[in-house]
């Protein structure tokens, strides 16, 4: 492999494992191709998995900031890069590997940083994401729910309080109406002596 090719390789395992929601490293010794294919089936489209070269893998962890991963670049490699849900893509890997022992997981990549086996294996315990969506969309219809019973009381408080001044203004505006009715009439001005005499002076 010429050097730019090698420089290329190395970039492109380094943005799979970087953009790849989880990333699962394994041993495929012994594994025949058609199982292999069986294999990708299981993990869908949304996961590749890719047979890699551990000298040009050691420099793409290095470079992706994960080299927790170096001591597990032994022997044949292959790595699932995830794309979809982790829980899901992890369970297809553990239950293939129950049925073809040949298969070894030996460490991965979860949310940007390296995880072994055994954490590998409580990844494929979670629910999937569906599942999880379905729960949290449940939690928060009750919590929803509770939150309109709460803003429930002072919405009535506020309705009852606009009914009451509503009723109230009719009375406030006729009461004055009422005060000036009943009032005196003011008493007509009388022109006093001065204005008189000029008024018959002329």
């Amino acid at each position: 492999m010429a050097n730019q090719e090698k420089v290329d390789a190395v970039d492109k395992i380094a943005k799979s494992l970087e953009d790849s929601s989880a990333a699962v490293l394994t041993n495929y010794r012994g594994l025949k191709v058609s199982e292999m294919h069986a294999l990708r089936r299981v993990l869908g489209a949304e996961t590749t998995y890719t047979v890699v070269k551990n000298t040009l893998t050691r420099r793409a962890v290095a470079k992706a900031g994960l080299d927790e991963l170096t001591e597990h670049l032994q022997g044949p490699t292959a790595i699932a890069f995830i794309k979809g849900d982790a829980a899901v893509a992890a369970k297809g890997l553990r239950d293939f590997a129950k049925d073809n022992p040949l298969l070894e997981i030996k460490a991965g990549v979860f949310e940007g940083r390296a995880v072994s086996a055994d954490e590998v294996k409580q990844i494929a315990d979670l629910e999937p994401r569906e599942v999880l969506l379905a729960k949290l969309a449940g939690a928060m219809k009750g919590n929803l729910t509770k939150a309109v019973g709460t803003f429930a009381a002072p919405l009535s408080q506020f309705a009852r309080l606009a009914e009451a001044l509503k009723a109230k203004k009719p009375a406030d505006v006729a009461a004055p109406a009422e005060a000036a009715a009943d009032a005196p009439a003011p008493a007509a001005e009388v022109p006093s002596t001065e204005e008189s005499t000029e008024a018959s002076e002329s």
